[in-house]
């Protein structure tokens, strides 16, 4: 068999070519993995820097709606209401109503039974018909003298010494018949009556129970109240007592009635401040046709504050306050933080009415994050769009 030279060069030369293949495979691999992994830390490097940058929520200064509200506890109390003592002594002879009877002006709640006042009234008109007979009989002595003066036979002096004693007892019969009536109307008071239309809203005594009338503090047997308006009482800071004026509209709501309120109007104040609270007493009215206030009960009063249309307002989240003072943070043209002092004319609780320091166009920080300072850069959150549905947000990385 014969052997061609040529052979083992040709081999070489195959070799040759793919080992270069090899080579350059091998190398485009590893600057591809380079390259890959260097746009890899770019990226990430991007992504970093970017979430290093706040996202923030901006606000407009007096966006908060047209006016304000201030909420107050409050005190109910009747219209009127009146507690009914006893003014003569005695024994409760009956009641007629109870606790929650609803009674008319001069209608019967209770009678007493007064045996002591009883008989000083038999005495009274005793002592008054002694005192008419008396008189009688001196008027007609004096009458007498009068005709037997005229004869000559007495002394005028004698006349008029019997005239004058005729008119002490009529005085006398005057005084007696006095006392009667005084008795008498002391009588009247034995009956307990309803000084107006109104509700029993207590009853403190019984058939039998001992009444003793003339005491300091006197003993009450009922209380009765007009329950169909109602007066409403609320301390109101003196900051907020000018903007508050008679008339100023209000709506409260009880404990007992969730969900539901009900209309008031400022009545009037006490044109006082107490040097205790701080505060002026308000009178505010209630309509309670329908009795569905208890009187005596707490109410929650909401009460309507004037809009000042020149003042600005933010969120009371928005306020920082450090050692530089009262400050709010606003986010510049070019979205670094400008931090502006600000002055507070009325807190009104989520919302803060200042009296200087911003402009009607500023964008101000809803809730600044901490540590905030002049100049950092901040990104603005995007508003929901249309029809409720969130706005996507950057996701702070670079693009791929």
């Amino acid at each position: 068999m014969s052997h061609d030279p040529s052979a083992p060069s040709i081999s070489r030369r195959k070799l040759g070519v793919a080992g270069g293949l090899a080579v350059l495979l091998a190398a485009g691999i590893v600057g591809t993995g380079l390259v890959t992994r260097a746009r890899g830390s770019a990226q990430l490097r991007e992504w970093t820097d970017a979430q290093a940058i706040p996202t923030v929520a901006v606000v407009t200064p007096g966006g908060q709606g047209a006016g304000a509200t201030l909420d107050l506890p409050g005190r109910l109390q009747a219209h009127a209401s009146a507690s009914l003592h006893a003014r003569v002594s005695g024994y409760l002879k009956s009641w007629k109503v109870d606790i929650g009877a609803p009674v008319k002006a001069g209608q019967l709640l209770a009678e007493i039974e007064t045996p002591d006042l009883d008989q000083q009234l038999l005495q009274a008109r005793a002592d008054l018909a002694s005192a008419k007979a008396n008189a009688d009989l001196a008027a007609t002595t004096a009458q007498r003298w009068q005709a037997i003066a005229a004869t000559g036979a007495a002394s005028r002096q004698t006349a008029d010494e019997k005239a004058g004693d005729a008119a002490t007892k009529q005085a006398l019969v005057r005084s007696a018949q006095a006392n009667v009536d005084r008795m008498l109307a002391m009588k009247a008071f034995a009956r307990i009556v309803a000084p107006f239309d109104g509700v029993v809203t207590a009853r403190r005594t019984d058939v039998g129970a001992l009444i003793n009338a003339g005491g300091a503090a006197g003993q009450e047997l009922f209380v009765v109240s007009d329950t169909k308006k109602l007066r409403l009482y609320v301390s109101v800071p003196q900051t907020y007592v000018p903007s508050i004026p008679p008339g100023t509209p209000a709506k409260i709501s009880v404990p007992e009635h969730p969900g539901r309120t009900f209309d008031a109007v400022v009545e009037s104040s006490s044109q006082a401040v107490s040097s205790d609270s701080g505060s002026t007493l308000m009178q505010l009215e209630v309509d309670n046709a329908d009795g569905d206030l208890l009187p005596g009960g707490f109410a929650n009063v909401s009460l309507d504050l004037p809009r000042n249309a020149a003042a600005l307002s933010v969120p009371a989240s928005a306020l920082i306050f450090d050692q530089s003072g009262l400050r709010v943070a606003t986010v510049g043209a070019d979205d670094k933080v400008v931090l502006k002092k600000v002055t507070i004319a009325r807190d009104l609780g989520k919302v803060i009415e200042l009296g200087s320091g911003l402009a009607a166009d500023d964008r101000v920080i809803e809730s600044p994050p901490d540590g905030v300072v002049d100049g950092d850069r901040v990104r603005i959150a995007q508003a929901p769009a249309a029809g409720g549905a969130a706005a996507p947000k950057s996701s702070g990385g670079g693009s791929t």
